[in-house]
C-alpha cells in the first residue's frame, strides 16, 4: 500500500511538473531573443531590468526578493537599471555608484519606498544627492562615485543591454542571455518568476547534457 501511494504522489508529481512546463510556451509567455553574451561564468545569469520611478517595478520589488532568498545556487543575480529617457540616467547612475560603494542592498528598497509611498521628488541629481545625505550616506563619496569614469562605462553597457536585448518595458527578466519574460507576457509578476525559473532548469539540463 505504501508503495503504490508512492508511486501515485510520484506519478502526480511528474504530471504536475510537466503540466507546469507545458504552460510556458515560447512566443508566447516568453521570448528568445538574438543571444546576447553573459558575465557570470559557469552560472546562468538572470538580468532584471529596472527604473526606480516605475510603478510596476515597486510592486514587483518585493515578490522578487522572496525569489532571490531561494534563487538556485546555480544563479547569478543582475540588475540593470533602464534608461530610455535621458532624465532616467539620475536614477541609473545612482544604482551603480550606490553599488560601487557597496551601499546599494542597503538603499535600494528605500529609493522605491521614498518615490512610490512617499512620493518623494528624487528625479534631479541634486535632489536624489540630499535624500541620500538625509539617510546617511557620505556626500563626497558619493559625488565621486557617481560622476566617475567607471559609473559613466557602467551607464554605457547598460543601455547597450537595454537596445540589445529590445527591452520596450519595465520590470522584465532576461535568462541567459537568450530568453525574455516580462509581465506583460506572463501574465503576472509570480507567473513571471515560475517562467524564468523554468528557463533556469531549461539551461541547466541544456549544460549538463553538453558535459
Amino acid at each position: 500500500m505504501l508503495k503504490k501511494l508512492a508511486y501515485i504522489t510520484f506519478i502526480l508529481f511528474l504530471t504536475a511538473g510537466f503540466a507546469q512546463a507545458a504552460e510556458f510556451v515560447e512566443g508566447e509567455q516568453y521570448t528568445r531573443v538574438a543571444e546576447q553574451p553573459t558575465e557570470t561564468g559557469d552560472k546562468i545569469e538572470v538580468l532584471e531590468f529596472f527604473w526606480y520611478g516605475c510603478p510596476h517595478c515597486y510592486q514587483f520589488e518585493p515578490i522578487l526578493q522572496n525569489w532571490l532568498k531561494t534563487k538556485p545556487a546555480n544563479v547569478e543575480f543582475v540588475r540593470v537599471p533602464a534608461v530610455f529617457r535621458p532624465e532616467w540616467k539620475v536614477h541609473a547612475r545612482t544604482y551603480y555608484a550606490l553599488q560601487a560603494m557597496g551601499l546599494i542592498e542597503k538603499y535600494h528598497s528605500e529609493i522605491f519606498d521614498a518615490l512610490h509611498k512617499d512620493r518623494a521628488d528624487l528625479y534631479t541629481e541634486d535632489k536624489m544627492i540630499a535624500f541620500l545625505v538625509s539617510r546617511g550616506v557620505n556626500e563626497k563619496e558619493f559625488r565621486s562615485a557617481y560622476a566617475s569614469f567607471s559609473i559613466d562605462n557602467q551607464l554605457r553597457k547598460a543601455i547597450k543591454k537595454l537596445k540589445a536585448y529590445g527591452i520596450s518595458g519595465v520590470p522584465s527578466l532576461a535568462v541567459n542571455g537568450k530568453y525574455l519574460a516580462s509581465g506583460s507576457s506572463a501574465g503576472t509578476y509570480e507567473n513571471m518568476l515560475r517562467i524564468v525559473d523554468h528557463l533556469i532548469e531549461k539551461e541547466a539540463a541544456t549544460a549538463d547534457a553538453k558535459k
